[in-house]
């Protein structure tokens, strides 16, 4: 059979065009979920599930027990459907001894039954026997994570495909504090839909008052701050974050400021950069571009690699590497005064 997108076998799944087999792989494990609980809701009505719905998980059975309970003829319905979550932790999945007895299943299944295979967070070599079985005789899905530059746009459109609309700041925001992890991104755009009122759209205010971030006081605000090179505005929200050290731990907080120079640097080595230039590192909105193009304006090709190294060196003493008795809060502020007040790499310590 051949292989589908996660959009590709979704949509058949709506036209409810069932497959006997389903083998669900990859390191994205949102559509893997999103396919599973879709199959499990929709396949059949729910009178009929509790005599002909199984979830397995892989811990606990094995390849004889998954087979048995494919085999099972349905009872007073046209289908049964057998799920196996966590089908990575089925022991003897990938064994030479069962190979036989799922090929032989494969090559003849029974036409009533769906069986959903759930292998989370890797995938099955294509060159060996399983990964060539369930190539050529399930209906196979890869679901890979997607680059960060793409979340913008990812999360754009998913907004849309709720009937809802999502300001470019509002995208912006989220993107850089979720980043790629789908399954929380949803849940967070899940629960701003829930508070929106008839025609208002995702905004800034919003994600600041229901995801956690402080409107005042946030890796966002400090971040706008180091490219205005606003040193009071900068210490406050300093002396915020020490206070409050468990809504804004230092390891997230050196990984936007990471990412945020490091598409600054690209952007320097495009020499100009155009709107295209933007878009390639996912900087879609109009308020994103024109704070990268200040920090462009601000800050020299070289010392934007200076500040990386800074951020790197951040990041070892936050892992306990020369940095003493060091806590977060003085690593970040070390940080912060050296981006604002330039000094030799060679004088840094």
């Amino acid at each position: 059979m051949p292989s589908f997108s996660p959009d590709e076998l979704l949509h058949q799944l709506r036209q409810r065009q069932f497959a006997p087999v389903y083998f669900l792989q990859g390191d994205e494990p949102y559509y893997i979920d999103l396919i599973a609980d879709h199959l499990e809701q929709h396949v059949m009505p729910e009178h009929e599930r509790s005599f002909n719905q199984v979830v397995l998980y892989g811990k606990d059975v094995d390849v004889a027990s998954i087979l048995g309970q494919a085999r099972r003829f349905p009872m007073m319905a046209e289908r049964s459907v057998v799920i196996v979550k966590e089908a990575q932790a089925v022991a003897d999945l990938e064994a030479e001894k069962s190979f036989p007895f799922l090929e032989a299943y494969l090559k003849n299944p029974l036409p009533s039954t769906v069986l959903v295979f759930c292998y989370k967070h890797k995938t099955l070599d294509a060159r060996k026997k399983l990964g060539k079985l369930m190539g050529e005789k399930a209906s196979l899905v890869t679901s890979k994570k997607i680059y960060d530059n793409q979340v913008a746009a990812w999360l754009t459109a998913y907004v849309r495909s709720r009937q809802q609309q999502i300001t470019g700041q509002a995208t912006a925001m989220l993107a850089e504090y979720i980043g790629a992890d789908l399954g929380r991104l949803t849940n967070e755009v899940d629960k701003l839909l829930l508070n929106l009122k008839p025609g208002q759209p995702i905004d800034e205010d919003l994600v600041q008052r229901l995801v956690g971030i402080s409107k005042d006081y946030n890796i966002f605000e400090l971040q706008k701050a180091l490219v205005q090179r606003d040193v009071l505005k900068a210490n406050r929200i300093l002396m915020y974050f020490e206070a409050n050290p468990k809504a804004n731990p230092l390891i997230p907080n050196l990984t936007l400021l990471f990412g945020f120079f490091t598409k600054l640097l690209v952007l320097h080595q495009a020499n100009n950069p155009s709107d295209a230039d933007f878009k390639k590192l996912g900087i879609m909105n109009s308020f994103a571009q024109k704070e990268y193009q200040q920090a462009l304006r601000g800050y020299s090709l070289q010392r934007t690699r200076d500040i990386i190294h800074l951020i790197r060196r951040a990041d070892l003493q936050s892992k306990g590497i020369e940095s003493g008795s060091m806590t977060d809060g003085e690593i970040l502020r070390e940080l912060v005064f050296l981006i604002l007040h330039p000094v030799p790499l060679s004088a840094v310590a």
